[in-house]
């Protein structure tokens, strides 16, 4: 059996005293875009932490290449993986080719400084993100969708055939969430690279990967294709959500209705109210007209 070149075997991970998740073992597909979802807290970015060397597990091991990652020298790994973090913050005054420059330090030494190389990796770098024209402007003047692009740009310039990304679309509206998943999917598709993402949106997530982990209280619960894990049963095992699964009118791929209070009910029509006819004055009897009705002088004087 082959091994891929990012395991974990066995590892417990926390913070200070607290444990997020225990003896725990996964291995990312080569060539795979991985996708892992679960309910909040329950451990996936602590676990794309340890995998991306931020986070070094209490036990266990994670393994590049079949090497423990935190044996490794941190230039060795950013040659091999690169990460995209939660929220990344530009220093102030840095222009789109400048950061995206900072790719390519992974790369540089005492023997080796910027060359032409360099400078035609971070430009296709810009190409491939659509943030070519954007090279001369400061990235705080960006849009958020904008500089998630000129971060991926960043990642795509150190050139490693794994890159993993920490929930990527957050804070980006409805259209540049789907301008940077799709971005991600033709990094995976056309250049053959390892992608692993942490993302909240479920159907987001079953329609872009090709291997989804389903995660929850620190263990994983499923994983496989998104047909095999995204099952109405499956949904309301990992997040306890009532649904039905119908196939994506776009992709084809498992889309998550969920039933929730708000499910379709019989419509009830409230009663309407009666309203009274109103009859005109010369169909009332005269005998029931009040005499105070009657005009003055239409009353006999007695003469």
């Amino acid at each position: 059996m082959t091994m891929q070149r990012l395991t974990a075997e066995s590892v417990t991970l926390g913070y200070d005293q607290r444990i997020i998740a225990s003896d725990l073992s996964v291995e990312i597909p080569d060539r795979s875009f991985t996708v892992i979802v679960g309910p909040n807290a329950c451990g996936k970015s602590t676990l794309l932490r340890a995998l991306s060397r931020m986070l070094k597990p209490s036990g266990g091991r994670v393994l590049l290449d079949g090497t423990a990652i935190h044996s490794l020298p941190a230039k060795k790994v950013a040659r091999t993986l690169g990460l995209l973090p939660q929220s990344s913050i530009a220093p102030d005054g840095i222009t789109v080719a400048d950061l995206v420059a900072r790719g390519r330090y992974p790369h540089q030494g005492l023997l080796r400084q910027w060359s032409p190389e360099d400078e035609r990796i971070v430009e296709e770098s810009m190409a491939a993100t659509g943030v070519g024209e954007l090279a001369g402007r400061y990235v705080d003047e960006l849009s958020g969708g904008q500089r998630q692009r000129v971060w991926i740009a960043m990642a795509l310039a150190q050139q490693t055939p794994l890159l993993l990304l920490d929930e990527p679309t957050t804070f980006l509206d409805i259209q540049h969430q789907i301008d940077v998943l799709d971005l991600c999917a033709e990094l995976h598709e056309t250049q053959g690279r390892t992608l692993v993402a942490v993302l909240h949106d479920l159907n987001h997530a079953a329609r872009y990967a090709t291997h989804l982990i389903a995660m929850r209280d620190g263990r994983i619960v499923a994983e496989g294709t998104p047909a095999d894990v995204v099952t109405a049963e499956r949904v309301e095992e990992v997040f306890g959500l009532r649904c039905q699964v119908i196939d994506d009118p776009e992709t084809g791929t498992p889309l998550v209705v969920p039933a929730g209070r708000r499910a379709r009910r019989p419509v009830s029509v409230p009663p309407q109210p009666v309203l009274r006819e109103s009859v005109p004055p010369e169909s009332v009897p005269r005998e029931s007209v009040p005499p105070e009705s009657v005009p003055r002088e239409s009353v006999p004087s007695g003469k």
